[in-house]
C-alpha cells in the first residue's frame, strides 16, 4: 500500500485525524479538492464570528452615548470588512498546509474518489491505502421550489460584493438566527421567515421564545409559521412569496435551509460504503462505516455537526487507529453556541428532552443586564438551569446574553463531572457579573414532569 492511511477532506477532523497519526509514526496521505481547514475556517463559523463581531462595533458606538461618550458612526464598508476576512482566513489556510507539512502528511489539492475498497483517484493519480478516513463535510441546500436559483446559500454570502440592503433569509436554524442579526447589525432591513411558530427547533422552549423576542427587539421582522412558495426576479430585485401569498420585495434572497452530507460523486459504492436514510454515511459507534477498515467522520455523518466534535472524532481515531490508545468521543453534554445579537450557550439537556425522562426542578432569571441599565437599550438575558429532582444533578444548562459563550464553557466542565445543584449553591459568584447568577439560583421556577403526564 501506498499510504498507511489516507483521509478524504481537509476540514476539521480530517486534518486533525492525519497529523495526530502522522505523528504516531503511520505514512498518512490527505486530499483536499477545495478549502484546506473546510467550512468552519473558510466559509462557516470563522469568518461568521467576524461578521457578528463587525455588527458589534455599530452596536457598542450607538450605546457609547449612555456612557458619556460623543462618537459619530459613519456608514459602514462592506469591502473594507469583507477585504479583511479574506486576508484572516488566507492566513489560516496557510497554517492548516503546515500543520500537515510539519507532521509528514503527504498533502494532495485536488478531489479522491474510489476506485475499490482500498484505491483511490486522486487529480488522476492512482493511490493505495490500508485504511481510508472520509472527512467530506457537509453543504447547504435549497429548498424545492420554483426560483431557488436566485437565491443564495450560506457559502455565498461571505463573498457578497455589495451588503444588501432589504434581505428575506428562509429558515429558523442558527445560520439563519445568525446571519439575520449580522445584516441587520450593519443596517439592513432583514425579514426571516420558518415553518415554525418559534426559532430554532430542537433547543429549549424558554430559550426560544427568548430569542425570537431578542431578533424583534433588534429589528428584524419575524415571519413564522410561514413556508416560502417561489422567488422571481424583477430585475436585480427578487420577490419571495411565502405562507398565504404574502410577498417581500428584497435585494437578496438567502435559504438557510437545512445541509446535506458531501458524498456526491465520491463512488462510495466502489467501496462498499453504505449512507444511512439521511444520505449521510452510515457508520457504528467507532466510526466504522459498512466496510471494516474505512471510517468516516464529520458532518458527513450528519450526527453532531460541531466542528469541536469532528474534531475530537479526528483525533480520537488516529489515536485509536495508531497511537495505541483506543478511545471514543462521547457526544452527550456538549456545549454550543449560537452567535446571535445577544448570543445563546446551551449544554446538556432542554426542558422538554429532561421532562420526559422523567421529573425536573427548573430555576431560570430574565434580566437586564447592567450594561444596558444605561444604554437604554431593549435587551435582556435568560439563564436557566434544568435540574434532575431525584439525582438533583444539573442536566443542561441554558442561557441568552452577552458572553453567553464563553460562560457556557465553563459551566459544561461542571456539567460533564456530574456537578448537582448544591453543588453550583456552595459556589461563590464572581460580582458583578451576569455568570453569577448560575450560581445564585435559589428559588426553584417550577417542577416539570412530562413523562408522568404521558402516562
Amino acid at each position: 500500500m501506498d499510504f498507511d492511511l489516507f483521509v478524504i477532506g481537509g476540514g476539521s477532523a480530517g486534518v486533525r485525524c492525519a497529523r495526530i497519526s502522522a505523528g504516531h509514526g503511520a505514512r498518512v496521505g490527505i486530499a483536499e479538492e477545495r478549502h484546506w481547514g473546510g467550512t468552519c475556517v473558510n466559509i462557516g463559523c470563522v469568518p461568521k464570528k467576524l461578521l457578528v463581531q463587525a455588527g458589534e462595533y455599530g452596536g457598542w458606538a450607538d450605546d457609547a452615548a449612555g456612557f458619556g461618550w460623543t462618537i459619530h458612526k459613519g456608514p459602514h464598508d462592506w469591502a473594507k470588512l469583507i477585504a479583511a476576512k479574506d486576508r484572516e482566513i488566507n492566513r489560516l489556510e496557510g497554517i492548516y498546509r503546515k500543520l500537515l507539512s510539519g507532521a509528514g502528511v503527504i498533502v494532495f489539492d485536488g478531489r479522491a474518489t474510489f476506485v475499490d475498497p482500498h484505491t483511490l483517484d486522486v487529480a488522476g493519480q492512482r493511490l493505495t491505502a490500508k485504511t481510508i478516513v472520509i472527512a467530506t463535510g457537509g453543504h447547504p441546500e435549497r429548498p424545492a421550489i420554483p426560483g431557488a436559483e436566485l437565491g443564495i446559500v450560506s457559502d455565498d454570502a461571505f463573498y457578497l460584493r455589495t451588503m444588501p440592503r432589504r434581505i428575506a433569509i428562509v429558515g429558523s436554524g442558527y445560520i439563519a438566527l445568525e446571519f439575520a442579526g449580522i445584516f441587520r447589525a450593519l443596517g439592513a432591513e432583514v425579514h426571516l421567515v420558518y415553518r415554525q411558530p418559534l426559532p430554532l427547533r430542537g433547543f429549549d422552549e424558554d430559550l426560544r421564545e427568548a430569542v425570537a423576542e431578542a431578533l424583534t427587539a433588534q429589528g428584524v421582522v419575524l415571519h413564522p409559521g410561514c413556508l416560502p412558495k417561489k422567488v422571481e426576479a424583477d430585475g436585480e430585485r427578487r420577490i419571495l412569496t411565502f405562507g398565504d401569498n404574502e410577498t417581500v420585495d428584497v435585494d437578496l434572497v438567502f435559504f438557510a435551509t437545512g445541509r446535506k452530507a458531501n458524498v456526491k460523486g465520491l463512488h462510495l459504492e466502489k467501496a462498499g460504503v453504505a449512507l444511512n436514510a439521511k444520505d449521510a454515511i452510515r457508520i457504528d459507534e467507532h466510526l466504522r462505516t459498512t466496510q471494516p477498515h474505512i471510517y468516516a467522520m464529520g458532518d458527513v455523518t450528519d450526527r453532531m455537526n460541531l466542528t469541536p466534535v469532528a474534531t475530537a472524532e479526528g483525533h480520537a481515531l488516529a489515536d485509536t487507529l495508531f497511537g495505541d490508545n483506543p478511545r471514543g468521543v462521547a457526544l452527550w453534554n456538549v456545549p454550543s453556541a449560537v452567535f446571535t445579537t445577544p448570543p445563546i450557550g446551551t449544554v446538556g439537556l432542554s426542558e422538554e428532552r429532561a421532562a420526559a425522562l422523567g421529573p425536573v426542578d427548573i430555576y431560570m432569571t430574565r434580566f437586564t443586564p447592567m450594561r444596558h441599565t444605561l444604554t437604554g437599550r431593549n435587551r435582556r438575558s435568560l439563564m436557566k438551569l434544568v435540574v434532575d429532582k431525584a439525582t438533583q444533578k444539573v442536566v443542561g444548562a441554558h442561557m441568552l446574553g452577552e458572553d453567553a459563550a464563553e460562560i457556557i464553557q465553563g459551566v459544561a466542565i461542571a456539567i460533564g463531572m456530574g456537578a448537582t445543584k448544591a453543588d453550583f449553591d456552595r459556589t461563590i459568584g464572581v460580582h458583578p457579573t451576569s455568570a453569577e447568577e448560575f450560581v445564585t439560583l435559589r428559588t426553584r421556577t417550577r417542577t416539570t414532569d412530562l413523562a408522568a403526564a404521558a402516562e
